[in-house]
């Protein structure tokens, strides 16, 4: 990754974009002849792989041809897998995931994650029609650490400041993770050890996410145990 992206520090990057819906609204869902989900597991995950085909291969189809026709691909540089309920595009500057699986907490209704990973250049996502394509489908970047961050020293860092930089961070007991919030960020900041995350209010493309990540770095920059985790 070069430029905004810190190749040394980051071993990967992927933009997430969430979304649901009714399972008895999906086209292959028959009433009266299928059962609603009572349970998310294999076997129900697989049948939800069988009635959401249709809505998959369909919007997988859409963002071929919208890639393919905004960068300009050639037929070498893009292809598309559809195996229900996942599809994968690979195209030759990043790829793009789909899932579909039931909620645990409600079988009767499942959710989406779109995840693109492997942009390996930040100038990709400035691009106007890879913008265009990917406006407002993504509310998550997560950063993969390639050393990875100790949570306490973290929050050490933070705590250090002592009110000096507009940082809070809250975290449990057993400090398994942190939680940042910064002044001027508009996101959510976790903290694992093994990767960031960043969650936002609202969708945007990855070039918003990317510049929503530059004020990350910008608020963490006041302490040098912090700007060392980010670049």
């Amino acid at each position: 990754m070069t430029g905004d992206l810190p190749s040394s520090i980051v071993a990967e990057i992927s933009f997430i974009g969430r979304g649901s819906g009714a399972v008895k609204n999906l086209s292959g869902y028959k009433k009266g002849r299928h059962s609603m989900p009572d349970v998310a597991n294999a076997t129900t995950n697989a049948f939800l792989g069988k009635i959401c085909a249709t809505e998959l291969a369909e919007e997988a189809e859409v963002l071929f041809q919208q890639v393919r026709t905004a960068m300009s691909y050639k037929r070498k540089d893009l292809s598309l897998s559809v195996t229900s309920p996942t599809a994968v595009l690979s195209a030759r500057d990043f790829s793009v995931e789909w899932l579909y699986e039931l909620q645990e907490q409600d079988p009767s209704h499942y959710a989406t994650t779109l995840t693109l990973r492997g942009l390996h250049d930040v100038d990709v996502a400035r691009q106007e029609g890879f913008d265009a394509v990917f406006a407002g489908r993504f509310s998550e970047i997560s950063f993969a650490l390639r050393k990875g961050a100790r949570v306490e020293a973290v929050i050490d860092a933070i705590e250090a400041l002592e009110g000096e930089a507009d940082l809070s961070v809250t975290y449990p007991s057993d400090c398994a993770y942190c939680e940042i919030a910064a002044t001027g960020v508009d996101a959510a900041v976790r903290c694992s050890g093994a990767s960031l995350e960043m969650v936002f209010p609202r969708g945007g493309s990855p070039r918003e996410l990317i510049e929503g990540f530059g004020a990350l770095r910008g608020a963490f920059g006041i302490s040098k145990a912090l700007a060392g985790l980010i670049g």
